[in-house]
């Protein structure tokens, strides 16, 4: 019988009728206990494939049978049905490994929608995060992570400095998880003016405001069955962090102007690279909705700290500009010594002009135009800017006179400036060459 098997664990006779006949409805069979002595039995002599739990139970809670499954029953999705408003035991069961949570009185539309979710995570299974390079045993650690937490719906906040890869452990949590047909919407926080941050994220109805000519839908609703990615998230004004924790906690939204909330099924992720405890002790970030997007925290380690994946990365980098130049043995050992304090982002941005600038195919410890600062935080950002402007107009002008010298034959400039045809016609657009 290929029909799903769910295990059903509620002290109260009618919301486990409700449950069966919902799931039942839904082609899957089930299984029901009373309490935990009679779950666990029926876990030793079934292989389900979702259960439900209810937090309160006569001989015990729910939590400690989430906490049992993950020793006992590895692999099983475990949704908890909490009562209304009881965010804390939420935050909790998710941290213990429950996939996700349901509140009481049951919205079977959600239940619905949760239930499809962990269903096709054990269809799945973990993916390994095979797209984050590197073979330290931090990196290591953080895919496995990775492949983890991807399987729950649990919120996560990625810590880093700024150009780690932040989002792109976002987008791989995505990816490795049920909701990897959805949409992925990244949005950065700081980036959205302070008087169109409500109406950016949540939408608008046509003539809520001045220029509301049409609706419009929100980031939140270009989200929905997928997940939305908060960057920055510290960067939110604390007006809107309010507004934020209630679509987490209710899983509902209001378009600006409209008069109901509308459901939303979204998973959150967020990021930033500042200390958000820090901010909370200052009072420049919501506590409440610190514990709620923090319920589990992955970190992804400084470039720095990752040993030889420095030049993992780097020939990987090069190998995707599709440079023909490689590194000779002192732009190894700079590479290896540098402190990157613009991470992985600083390394691509590196290499790219060192392949511009570099002669005879061979990059040398001079090409990397590596900053002279023995402080990873000690160099001023209008400095470091002004050097980028620098460093684009020596590559502007470089690509300029080998265009003048080969009277504007793009495949004998590549050749002069020794780069691949596509990676010059990269340059001149970049550049804004004309």
């Amino acid at each position: 019988m290929n029909q799903p098997l769910a295990l059903v664990i509620d002290d109260e006779p009618d919301i486990c009728e409700l449950l069966e006949l919902t799931l039942g409805r839904m082609d899957i069979r089930t299984e029901t206990a009373m309490d935990v002595a009679g779950a666990k039995a029926l876990l030793d002599e079934h292989d389900f494939d979702i259960c439900l739990t209810d937090m309160r139970l006569p001989d015990g809670d729910g939590l400690e049978l989430v906490e049992w499954i993950q020793g006992n029953a590895a692999g099983l999705p475990v949704a908890v049905i909490t009562a209304h408003g009881n965010v804390e035991t939420a935050v909790q069961a998710l941290k213990l490994g429950a996939f996700d949570f349901i509140s009481k009185p049951l919205d079977l539309g959600n239940l619905r929608t949760i239930v499809s979710n962990a269903l096709r995570v054990r269809a799945t299974g973990p993916d390994s995060g095979s797209k984050l390079l590197g073979e330290s045993e931090r990196m290591r650690e953080l895919r496995d992570m990775i492949a983890k937490v991807a399987q729950s719906q649990a919120p996560v906040h990625v810590s880093g400095e700024s150009g780690t890869g932040k989002e792109l452990v976002a987008r791989m949590i995505h990816d490795s998880g049920p909701r990897a047909e959805g949409p992925f919407v990244p949005v950065n926080c700081g980036a959205i003016p302070a008087d169109l941050v409500e109406s950016e994220f949540f939408g608008h109805r046509k003539g809520s405001f001045t220029g509301a000519v049409n609706d419009k839908a929100g980031l939140v609703q270009c989200a929905v069955d997928g997940t939305l990615f908060l960057d920055e998230i510290a960067d939110l004004p604390l007006s809107m962090q309010v507004k934020l924790l209630r679509v987490i906690q209710e899983k509902k939204v209001r378009p600006v102007g409209a008069a109901r909330e509308e459901s939303v099924d979204i998973r959150i992720l967020s990021a930033t690279h500042k200390n958000l405890s820090q901010m909370v002790a200052d009072g420049d970030f919501r506590e409440d909705l610190f514990y709620r997007i923090n319920v589990i925290e992955l970190h992804v380690p400084a470039l720095r700290e990752r040993g030889d994946d420095i030049l993992l990365l780097a020939e990987h980098i090069l190998h995707r500009l599709q440079a023909s130049a490689s590194l000779d043995d002192g732009a190894r050992d700079a590479l290896l010594r540098y402190a990157f304090p613009g991470n992985v982002r600083e390394l691509e941005n590196m290499l790219e002009r060192a392949v511009t600038l570099c002669t005879g195919g061979t990059i040398s410890a001079g090409d990397l135009h590596m900053r002279r600062t023995g402080d990873a935080s000690g160099t001023q950002p209008a400095l470091a800017g002004k050097l980028g402007e620098q460093v684009e107009d020596v590559q502007r002008q470089a690509i300029v006179d080998a265009l003048e010298k080969t009277r504007y034959n793009k495949t004998a400039a590549a050749k002069l400036l020794g780069l691949s045809f596509r990676q010059l016609r990269y340059r001149i657009k970049k550049l804004g060459i004309e």
